[in-house]
């Protein structure tokens, strides 16, 4: 019975993350139109991007980061911060409430000219991840291709 319950909640989180890829996506085709952002250097990709950080971030899929999940968010990314400044971070970017931002609340920060602290967080991170070095043994080379 509770295996039976658990497999339906399994189905009804993953439509659930259908569907909130899918206005997500309704979102990111806006700002493809915006004149304000469609002249930005690799939209789509970059959108594209934010979408699924913005998605790995949303832990419950209701639509809004809260301050609990950008709290496990930034303690998974190795930047745990304070209550204080987690209200801060979310107040900093948030169009709304202070309690929760939007997916057009992140897209607006991270493709925006102001420098916010969420925005340096995650452009640290994607950089720390393209300069990781590669595992494993070095690949063999012949005597004639060494320096």
């Amino acid at each position: 019975m509770s295996q039976n319950r658990n497999l339906q909640g399994g189905k009804a989180f993953q439509l659930q993350k259908i569907q909130q890829e899918e206005r997500l996506d309704v979102l990111n085709k806006q700002f493809l139109e915006d004149p304000k952002y469609s002249q930005e250097e690799n939209l789509p990709s970059r959108l594209e991007a934010f979408k699924k950080k913005y998605m790995e971030f949303d832990l419950n899929g209701n639509g809004d980061i809260d301050i609990m999940s950008l709290k496990q968010m930034l303690e998974k990314l190795g930047t745990p911060k304070t209550h204080l400044e987690l209200k801060k971070l979310i107040r900093e970017m948030s169009s709304g409430s202070e309690e929760t931002f939007s997916y057009s609340d992140f897209l607006r920060m991270m493709l925006g000219k102001r420098s916010a602290i969420l925005k340096m967080i995650l452009m640290y991170e994607e950089k720390a991840r393209e300069q990781q070095k590669p595992s494993g043994p070095p690949a063999k080379k012949a005597i004639s291709e060494l320096p």
